[in-house]
């Protein structure tokens, strides 16, 4: 039997986590299936070997192999943009489903809260997501999609900050011409 399938032919074992040699953060294993779903050209004679993930937004760099003579792939080489890399829309945190960090937003803006997380639980537990060959990290996005909701306030707090900050402006302006002063709630003045 061949074992031209195995993650690691030569050891059997890969360390779960190993720096990036670009810029030293940690990454973590990927499954090969996904970096050849993702890579947009894969090089011929591709040594069979463990890769990792980089999800440094300052490093290019996507995959990274285990052996130093494996091909790097960038972000340039895959077929699909990594949203833990990008900076401007559209940002993908869901691959399966299409969802972007400004889906979320939008919907916090509209409702007060995001849905998208509740959304993607019926459908993986329906069977539809494919996250291993559509996301890059090869995991399950809902950790990303909840670190992004809760990441945005919802309109009632923002209006709430706004209100505390507009009623704090207005009692300092009444004590006060000084630009920059601050309403202490302790002493009950503007310093």
């Amino acid at each position: 039997m061949s074992d031209c399938c195995s993650v690691n032919a030569k050891t059997g074992t890969a360390p779960l986590v190993m720096v990036c040699p670009v810029n030293g953060a940690r990454s973590k294993q990927v499954d090969i299936l996904t970096v050849k779903s993702l890579v947009r050209r894969l090089p011929l004679g591709m040594l069979n070997t463990q890769y990792y993930f980089c999800d440094a937004s300052d490093c290019d760099v996507v995959y990274f192999a285990l052996e130093v003579e494996a091909p790097m792939f960038r972000r340039e080489d895959l077929v699909v943009r990594v949203g833990a890399k990008e900076r401007a829309d559209p940002i993908p945190v869901c691959y399966c489903f299409g969802f972007t960090r400004k889906d979320i937003e939008n919907e916090i803006t509209e409702t007060g809260r995001s849905t998208v997380a509740d959304r993607i639980k019926t459908e993986v537990n329906a069977g539809n997501c494919a996250c291993e060959v559509r996301n890059p990290s090869g995991k399950c996005c809902l950790g990303d999609v909840t670190r992004t909701a809760n990441d945005r306030p919802s309109q009632k707090e923002r209006l709430t900050g706004l209100a505390e900050n507009t009623k704090i402006e207005r009692r300092c302006a009444g004590e006060s011409t000084h630009f920059g002063e601050v309403f202490d709630e302790q002493q009950d003045r503007c310093l």
